[in-house]
């Protein structure tokens, strides 16, 4: 919760009294804070342990049978060296043994560094993060109720304000830089924006695997050399290194060797469509994703033993009556939710897609979608939870203001993740019987009640609580204006760049920077 926003009443009287008002001036210590990032989830689970050791099983069957097409030579032969089959119809398959060795080899318990410190990622059990991710073409203007090309200025804002809401906790490349037309520097310009944004970790892609190589020459000067960067690589590459069903992208895959070799941790994203490039049964297209990243991870582990990848199952649902995507949906949240028990099957770092909503506008359809997917993820224990904040249109559109009202959803999201202590404190009857004999009849002004209010609770920085006279008397404000004026706030309040000055003078001066 950002303090700037912190005015929160403490009580209000019946009879139309003035509220009595409790002003926060400072952030809160983060051991105290009612929310904060890498809460537990876990709480929910939408596979039964039967289940989940069926789907381990089917996708064990679907690796050793049906395996991968079109690995690039490369792959073909760290993979075949480690123990895959190459088959005379072209495709990889892979035992059950070597599945289970490259498992023991992955890495587990991962850190993903921010460039402060502050804001590393612990991914371990059901630890739950919340960011970005995605890569729009349109950004939506809510003012103009339209959609246009997405900028390298775009991204940077998106980056900017992520930097400052408490409740996104990470920043992967949202948008495309629609407005760079050359792919090298679009892919240049993405990781200048991310990191000129924000100090948090970031996420992004490379279109072509020739660029990886510019790319990291970015980040070496922005991390003040290689072996900064090796000791703590606070960008992670974002890589679709299947095309489902069941084949290798080799240009991805080569792109993904390079980061290996690079010392990037890798998001291992398979991103089939329940009915169109995944099969239709939930269950199964949990089992087609899971079949995908296992052999992503005998891939990375055969190349370099441990190395920081993230389990990335990421199918999506289609409408079957037209065959489009709908990220929104309930399948979707249903989805997102199995897969995290998956992950923590395997006892891998994993990450998957919620919030996204189909909605076209920051309205109460996007409310729904946006809200349902990022509750049953979080309390799932997924610990990437990637598109959370800002994607409309089924990842078409993003919106800086989605982004803003995300930032309230989510801080209610994790405090239902945080669920209710019960402790001897929290369920003693001191309180009670004061209140109740001796005191006022109501918890009204009570010292147990304002120690826990800024601890126990979390209030929007955004949204509206106040009664319909309140409401009335304030000019009866807008939500989406509102997110509108905290967006104009954010942005005119952040530094041009996060990046040291003369670095980032040295960054302009060899690449072409469009913001």
């Amino acid at each position: 919760m950002m303090a700037e926003e912190c005015a929160v009443a403490a009580s209000r009287r019946s009879g139309g009294r003035a509220a009595r008002v409790a002003l926060r001036s400072a952030p809160l210590a983060e051991n105290i804070r009612p929310v904060r990032p890498g809460l537990s989830g876990g709480q929910y689970k939408p596979l039964t342990e039967a289940n989940v050791k069926r789907i381990h099983e089917a996708a064990l069957d679907a690796l050793e049978q049906i395996g991968l097409a079109n690995a690039p030579q490369s792959g073909v032969e760290i993979m075949t060296g480690a123990g895959a089959i190459l088959g005379e119809d072209g495709r990889l398959r892979f035992p059950r043994a070597l599945v289970e060795d490259m498992l023991a080899l992955a890495a587990r318990d991962i850190t993903l560094f921010a460039r402060d410190p502050k804001q590393d990622l612990e991914l371990s059990g059901t630890r739950v993060y919340y960011g970005t991710a995605g890569a729009a073409v349109h950004v939506v203007d809510v003012e103009k109720r339209e959609y246009r090309e997405s900028t390298a200025k775009d991204l940077l804002n998106a980056a900017q304000l992520v930097h400052r809401l408490d409740n996104v906790h990470f920043f992967q490349r949202a948008m495309v830089c629609r407005d760079v037309s050359d792919n090298f520097l679009m892919d240049i310009n993405t990781l200048y924006a991310c990191c000129a944004g924000t100090t948090k970790h970031v996420g992004t892609s490379f279109s072509d695997p020739s660029h990886v190589e510019g790319c990291f020459d970015l980040i070496h000067m922005i991390a003040g050399g290689e072996e900064q960067w090796r000791a703590r690589p606070f960008v992670s590459n974002s890589n679709c290194f299947v095309v489902p069903p069941m084949k290798f992208a080799e240009e991805s895959c080569i792109t993904m060797e390079k980061c290996i070799r690079g010392g990037m941790p890798i998001l291992l994203l398979s991103a089939g469509q329940a009915g169109a490039t995944a099969p239709a049964p939930l269950a199964t297209a949990i089992v087609q994703a899971v079949a995908e990243c296992l052999a992503g991870v005998v891939y990375v582990n055969a190349l370099s033993p441990g190395h920081p990848a993230v389990f990335g199952t990421w199918p999506f649902v289609s409408d079957l009556r037209t065959g489009a995507m709908s990220g929104g949906s309930g399948e979707q949240a249903l989805l997102s939710a199995g897969c995290a028990q998956m992950h923590q099957f395997y006892r891998l770092p994993g990450g998957a897609a919620a919030g996204i909503a189909d909605a076209k506008l920051p309205d109460m359809q996007a409310g729904w979608e946006q809200a349902i997917s990022n509750v049953m993820a979080g309390l799932s224990g997924l610990n990437m939870v990637y598109e959370s904040v800002g994607m409309h249109a089924s990842l078409l559109g993003f919106c800086l203001e989605s982004l803003v009202l995300g930032d309230d959803m989510l801080g209610q999201v994790q405090r239902c993740i945080r669920g209710i202590d019960v402790t001897e404190d929290t369920v003693s009857l001191e309180t009670m019987r004061s209140v109740c004999l001796d005191g006022p009849g109501h918890y009204l002004g009570h010292p147990q009640t304002l120690g826990l209010m800024q601890t126990e609770y979390i209030y929007p920085a955004v949204a509206d609580r106040t009664s319909p006279k309140e409401w009335v008397e304030i000019g009866r404000p807008d939500l989406v204006a509102r997110a509108i004026e905290r967006k104009n706030r954010i942005l005119a309040e952040a530094a041009p760049s996060l990046i040291a000055p003369e670095v980032d003078r040295s960054i302009r001066e060899r690449f072409g920077i469009y913001c």
